[in-house]
C-alpha cells in the first residue's frame, strides 16, 4: 500500500508540471480541435508506454548508468522539439487556418507527435526509470508493477486528456483562434526553448 501511495502522490506531482507535452496538447487543442488535443494526449500516453517497457525489461538501468546513452536520447529528444518548434514558427496564416479543419491525417498526425514528444523525453525517461529503481522494491510482483506502469500511462492521458478539454472549450477557442498565428508563435518559442535545454544540459551530464 505505501508503494502505491508513494506511486500515485510522485505520478501526479510529476505529470501536472509544465514541459513539452502541455505545450503540444494546449497548441494542438487550440489550433486544431477538441479531438486532435485529446489524440496528442492519448499519443503521450503510449510514449509513457514504451518508458515502462523499457525500464520493466532491464534496459531502464543501461540507462541510467550510461552516459552517452543517456545523452543520446536528450539530443534526439532535442531535435525532435527543435523540429517541431521551426515548423509551427514557420507557419502562415492560411495553413494555421486549414489546420483547424480536423481530418484523418491530422488525427493521425496529433496521435504521432504526441507519442514521440513523449517516447523520446528524457525528462519522463528519468522520472520513470527513478521511480522504479527507488520506490518499487525488488520483492514487488510483475503483476503489480504492471498496474503502477498502467497507472502512470492513465494518469497522463486523463490529465492531458484535461487540459485539451479545457483549452479547446468553445468559449476559450472562440476567442484565441483569431491570434492562432501568434500561438504558433509563442507554443513553437517554448518547444524549441525546451529543445535547447535539452540540448544543453546533454553537454553537461
Amino acid at each position: 500500500m505505501t508503494e502505491w501511495i508513494a506511486v500515485i502522490t510522485i505520478t501526479l506531482l510529476a505529470v501536472i508540471s509544465p514541459g513539452a507535452d502541455f505545450a503540444l496538447v494546449t497548441r494542438n487543442s487550440l489550433l486544431l480541435s477538441r479531438r486532435a488535443g485529446v489524440l496528442t494526449a492519448l499519443g503521450i500516453g503510449l510514449g509513457v508506454l514504451i518508458h515502462v517497457g523499457y525500464t520493466l525489461l532491464g534496459v531502464g538501468l543501461l540507462l541510467q548508468q550510461s552516459t552517452w546513452l543517456f545523452n543520446a536520447l536528450k539530443l534526439a529528444g532535442a531535435a525532435y522539439l527543435i523540429y517541431l518548434g521551426v515548423k509551427m514558427l514557420l507557419s502562415k496564416p492560411d495553413s494555421a487556418a486549414a489546420d483547424s479543419q480536423q481530418t484523418p491525417p491530422a488525427d493521425s498526425a496529433a496521435l504521432r507527435t504526441g507519442l514521440l514528444t513523449n517516447a523520446l523525453n528524457p525528462k519522463t525517461a528519468v522520472f520513470i526509470v527513478s521511480l522504479f529503481m527507488q520506490v518499487v522494491q525488488p520483492g514487488t510482483g510483475l503483476a503489480t508493477q504492471l498496474g503502477y506502469g498502467a497507472f502512470i500511462a492513465l494518469a497522463h492521458i486523463g490529465w492531458f486528456t484535461l487540459v485539451a478539454l479545457c483549452f479547446s472549450a468553445g468559449a476559450v477557442r472562440d476567442r484565441l483562434l483569431a491570434a492562432r498565428l501568434w500561438i504558433d508563435r509563442l507554443f513553437g518559442g517554448l518547444l524549441i526553448g525546451f529543445g535547447a535545454l535539452l540540448a544543453l544540459a546533454s553537454q553537461h551530464r
